[in-house]
């Protein structure tokens, strides 16, 4: 069923804006579609349409517990723009804490297997809390961002979460995304100006220097094939 939905829906969307896109998908999965925003750029541009247009999409963010300062001021800013309520998913305490006195502080440093783990704990159990009950939901994922995001489609199965899984800026150039940041003043992490293009956890997290692909400052101690947190793994 869900298979011919998806291909009904990518047909339909062929060249349609952002806007259409997350329109059509709240015609469609009504109060069952929400929006997890990692308070990036590209979540900050879906959250101003969401709250632009009044589409009744819930939104809500992941609080790891090591986030930086400047992502926990957004949180507010964007809150009193838009006057919206973003909901917080935190781990769960104990998961957390045998995690840490099991592994240490900063587990993830030393092996692609403990950062694994790391994300899921802060990261991938808090997602499917958030996710479960629902039919959809919307990321903010570009093919532009990562050689691993290449192959996405607009509208595409989330395996792992069991539900459908919309892309709606998923064909968006970096300066179409700057540009639209800018034209419609939308409130965006601060550190994006101080050479931080993609921001996480703050242990996990560099500025990059010119040239450097956007990514790169994303656990810069692994190999681009290895970096995603979990949180949208295909299969």
């Amino acid at each position: 069923m869900y298979k011919e939905l998806i291909n009904d829906i990518n047909n339909q969307l062929t060249g349609s804006s952002a806007e259409e896109i997350i329109r059509t998908c709240a015609e469609n999965f009504k109060d069952k579609l929400v929006f997890a925003s990692s308070l990036g750029l590209e979540d900050q541009a879906i959250t101003h349409i969401i709250a632009s247009n009044n589409f009744p999409v819930s939104i809500f963010t992941l609080d790891t517990g090591r986030l930086f300062y400047e992502s926990y001021d957004l949180i507010e800013k964007t809150e009193s723009k838009y006057k919206i309520k973003i909901n917080i998913f935190s781990p769960n305490t104990n998961k957390l804490q045998e995690l840490v006195n099991e592994k240490g502080i900063n587990m993830f440093y030393y092996s692609i297997e403990n950062r694994k783990a790391c994300c899921e704990v802060r990261k991938i159990e808090p997602l499917q809390r958030a996710l479960k009950g629902n039919n959809a939901w919307i990321c903010g994922l570009r093919r532009e961002q990562s050689v691993t995001r290449k192959d996405l489609d607009i509208i595409e199965w989330d395996e792992n979460n069991g539900l459908i899984k919309v892309n709606p800026l998923l064909n968006w150039t970096e300066n179409q995304l700057n540009d639209y940041i800018k034209t419609n003043k939308i409130p965006y992490n601060t550190l994006h100006d101080n050479g931080f293009p993609s921001i996480g956890c703050a242990p996990c997290t560099r500025a990059i220097a010119e040239g450097e692909d956007i990514r790169a400052g994303r656990w810069w101690w692994e190999s681009p094939e290895t970096k995603e947190c979990g949180l949208h793994k295909r299969g």
